[in-house]
């Protein structure tokens, strides 16, 4: 059976993208894949003393849990995405301050990008779930620089409040890894998954 026939038939299950992100939607609709979107509200505090993997797999899976209790048929996607840095977990600014601190932190030096899935049948109990990183490097950013691009307020819904494929390009000097993992949907893995799934 050839992938390209593999993949004909996995986009014919119905896949319900617990997320309401544009980044992710953009990602899926690249690759042709058709979904619904239904955003997951879930208390997203993290436990004492857990580590940023648990973290980000707890989340995707608690908000695919969350669609896929309501629905009656279908593929539901959980997705989550944390920046890492220094072993702090960076997640979407609180505002404006906050986002010139993490900037500040990621700037000039290495981080990483770490985002879970996880995928759940919609009435059942099969769950597949497995996370990414992507290592990036920032280049020395000044003062001036950071709050001009924090006042485009492109920073202020996003993890680590920077987007890559958005105004942040122009300060990323090398990637390792996938690049659709820091744009918050490592789609590689999604498709592993669903195929592990069958």
């Amino acid at each position: 059976m050839s992938t390209e026939y593999l993949f004909k038939d996995l986009v014919k299950m119905k896949l319900v993208l617990a997320s309401r992100s544009p980044r992710r939607a953009e990602i899926l609709n690249a690759v042709g894949w058709p979904f619904e979107t239904a955003a997951a509200s879930i208390d997203e505090s993290r436990f004492e003393g857990e580590g940023a993997v648990p973290y980000v797999r707890r989340l995707a899976q608690s908000k695919a849990e969350t669609i896929a209790k309501n629905l009656s048929s279908g593929l539901v996607l959980g997705a989550d995405t944390v920046v890492l840095v220094d072993d702090n977990i960076l997640g979407q600014p609180s505002d404006a301050d906050d986002a010139r601190r993490m900037l500040k932190l990621l700037s000039g030096r290495w981080h990483e990008v770490l985002t879970a899935v996880a995928l759940l049948r919609a009435g059942g109990v099969q769950v597949m779930a497995g996370h990414e990183k992507t290592r990036v490097r920032f280049a020395e950013m000044s003062d001036a620089e950071i709050d001009w691009y924090v006042a485009t307020g492109e920073p202020m819904d996003k993890a680590g409040a920077y987007a890559i494929q958005g105004k942040a390009a122009l300060f990323i000097e090398e990637i390792q890894g996938d690049y659709f993992n820091i744009v918050g949907l490592p789609v590689r893995l999604v498709y592993k998954l669903v195929r592990a799934m069958r």
